[in-house]
């Protein structure tokens, strides 16, 4: 068994290329000040159990900080257990547009991808 340093702190999430252009885009657009970071997190409700937050937010107490894709990322320690793995993307189709969410941990997901059991 490999052994892992405590010190060691390992990317909890993936943001694909197309969800960092988008952010990007976004954090331009709507003049966000660099002391800001991208918080990802969950939250109650949603027709699942769990919905998920993405937004650009200041750090707070109960959150590890993360550098990801250029980004500070911040997420309440809390979450980690129903946001490790997590790919975060971003699609544009004919269909369907906006940031979706692969995440491993979810036993179940609703039908616009938005919320999920754990």
């Amino acid at each position: 068994m490999t052994e892992v340093k405590k010190d060691m702190i390992t990317q909890p999430i993936t943001l694909t290329e197309g969800a960092i252009t988008e952010l990007k885009r976004i954090m331009t657009e709507q003049k966000v000040d660099e002391s800001h970071g991208v918080r990802v997190g969950v939250k109650g409700g949603g027709c699942s159990g769990f919905s998920y937050v993405l937004g650009f937010d200041v750090k707070k107490e109960k959150d590890d900080e993360y550098m990801i894709g250029g980004f500070k990322v911040f997420m309440e320690k809390a979450h980690a257990i129903y946001l490790l793995g997590i790919e975060i993307d971003w699609v544009e189709g004919l269909n369907n547009r906006g940031f979706t969410f692969n995440n491993p941990n979810a036993k179940d997901t609703c039908g616009c991808g938005t919320s999920f059991s754990a």
